[in-house]
C-alpha cells in the first residue's frame, strides 16, 4: 500500500486542501488500453475504488472477510487522489471502529498483536489527521512501542506478539519507523535505525528480516538468499522515509540510495517488476515505484511508469466487453487484463484488481511528467 503516505498527501490533508485539482489538472496524454494516445483521468480510478467499499471497508467475497489492510491501501490512494473527501472519511470511520480487529487477534479470541498492521494503522491515522493515540479508542503509539525490541542485535525491530509466529517484515518496519518518529515516540529512533540496516549496499531494501537469532541483523550481513532485492519494499520504504518530518542525515542518504536503485531498476518500457516471486512487470510494483519516484521529485521516471500503467487501466475503449462497467480499474498485468475482457472481474479476481488499482492509481497523476510534489 503504504503509498500513500508521501509528504504530498500529508501536506494536502494537513492544511485541509483537496487534491482533486491535482488529479485532473496535471494529466497529459499517455497510451491507453487501446493503441490510441488518450489521457487517463485518475479520478475514474478513485471512483472505481470507492465503489468497491461496503460500509467503508473492502470485503473479500472469495474468502468472506473484511480486509482492513487493503481498505487502508484504498484509503491512502483516495487521500492522494481526492484529499480528505467523503469516501475517505467513511473509510477512516470504519477503520477506527474496527481498529482492534485490524491490529489484534481479538476476533479469534486470542491476545495476538500484529506489528505490521499496528504500524500501518498508526501511519494511516496520521495521514488522515487523526490522533494516533486515540484512534478508535486505541493508543496505537503505545501498542506499537510494546512490539519494538529493546535489547540485543534486534533492538529497534518490530515483532508480532503471536502464538502463530512472527510475520513482521521490512514494509511493516518502515511504517513503524515513520509512524513512531513522527509521533515523537521514544522507540522511533531505534526503529528507524533498524530499518536502515535493511538496506543493502546497492540501495534496495529487502522484504524479509533476518532470523532473530542472527548476530548480524543487517541486509549486507545476511546470507545471499536472504537479501534479494524487492521493488515494493524499496518503494514503500522510500515513501515512508520521505514522510519523516525530521529526517536524519542517514535517513536522507538511505532515501537517495533507494532512489538511485529504483531509477536503475526501471525497465525500458517504464515498468517495474517486484521481488523474487513477482519479477515480471506488474501494476502493483510499477505503481508503488512510480509514486515513490514522484514523491522524490523524479517526474520523468514517474511519468514513464504512469504511461505504462495506462495500458492496464480500463477506459471507455472496453465497451462491449466484460470490463465495460469497470472504468478506472487497473489490472495486475496484461494477462489479467485480457482475461477480464471476456470473464470480467470475478469474485476470485476482485481482490487482485482492487489491490492493483489502489497501488497504481496515484502514480497515474504523473503521466505528464510534471507536478511532482516539492
Amino acid at each position: 500500500m503504504s503509498s500513500s503516505i508521501s509528504r504530498s498527501i500529508t501536506r494536502r490533508l494537513g492544511v485541509g486542501l483537496a487534491a482533486a485539482a491535482l488529479a485532473t489538472g496535471l494529466v497529459a496524454a499517455g497510451p491507453s488500453a487501446s493503441a490510441a494516445q488518450k489521457p487517463i483521468n485518475p479520478d475514474t480510478s478513485a471512483t472505481w475504488l470507492s465503489k468497491q467499499l461496503t460500509g467503508g471497508v473492502v470485503h473479500n467475497d472469495q474468502f468472506d472477510f473484511d480486509d482492513y489492510g487493503l481498505t487502508a491501501d484504498v484509503g491512502f490512494a483516495l487521500a492522494a487522489l481526492e484529499g480528505n473527501g467523503p469516501t475517505l472519511r467513511q473509510v477512516t470511520k470504519a477503520l477506527s471502529k474496527h481498529v482492534d480487529s485490524w491490529t489484534t487477534g481479538v476476533d479469534f479470541g486470542s491476545s495476538d498483536v500484529y506489528a505490521g498492521s499496528t504500524a500501518k494503522a498508526l501511519v494511516f491515522a496520521q495521514t488522515v489527521g487523526k490522533n494516533p493515540r486515540k484512534f478508535g479508542g486505541t493508543n496505537l503509539v503505545r501498542q506499537l512501542t510494546a512490539l519494538v525490541s529493546t535489547t540485543g542485535p534486534t533492538k529497534g525491530r518490530v515483532q508480532d506478539r503471536s502464538t502463530t509466529g512472527d510475520f513482521a517484515n521490512t514494509i511493516g518496519q518502515s511504517f513503524a519507523a515513520t509512524g513512531l518518529m513522527n509521533a515523537k515516540a521514544d522507540a522511533g529512533k531505534s526503529a528507524l535505525k533498524f530499518l536502515l540496516k535493511q538496506q543493502c549496499t546497492k540501495g534496495f531494501f529487502r522484504l524479509e528480516l533476518s532470523d532473530k537469532s542472527a548476530a548480524d541483523q543487517s541486509c549486507d550481513g545476511a546470507p545471499k538468499a536472504d537479501r534479494a532485492p524487492d521493488t515494493d519494499a524499496t518503494a514503500l520504504t522510500l515513501i515512508n522515509l520521505l514522510s519523516l518530518e525530521r529526517p536524519s542525515p542517514k535517513a536522507r542518504d538511505a532515501a537517495h540510495k533507494a532512489i538511485s536503485w529504483l531509477r536503475k531498476s526501471q525497465k525500458a518500457d517504464g515498468s517495474f517488476g517486484g521481488g523474487p516471486s513477482t519479477e515480471a512487470s506488474n501494476a502493483n510494483s510499477t505503481g508503488l515505484a512510480g509514486w515513490a519516484l514522484a514523491s522524490a521529485d523524479w517526474c520523468p521516471n514517474a511519468a514513464r511508469a504512469a504511461r505504462w500503467l495506462t495500458k492496464l487501466t480500463v477506459t471507455s475503449d472496453e465497451a462491449g466487453t466484460k470490463l465495460a462497467r469497470q472504468k478506472g480499474a487497473v489490472g495486475y498485468d496484461r494477462k489479467a487484463f485480457k482475461a477480464a475482457l471476456t470473464d470480467g472481474i470475478t469474485k476470485d479476481t476482485r481482490d487482485q484488481w482492487i489491490r492493483a488499482t489502489a497501488q497504481a492509481a496515484p502514480a497515474l497523476v504523473y503521466q505528464s511528467g510534471v507536478g511532482c510534489p516539492s
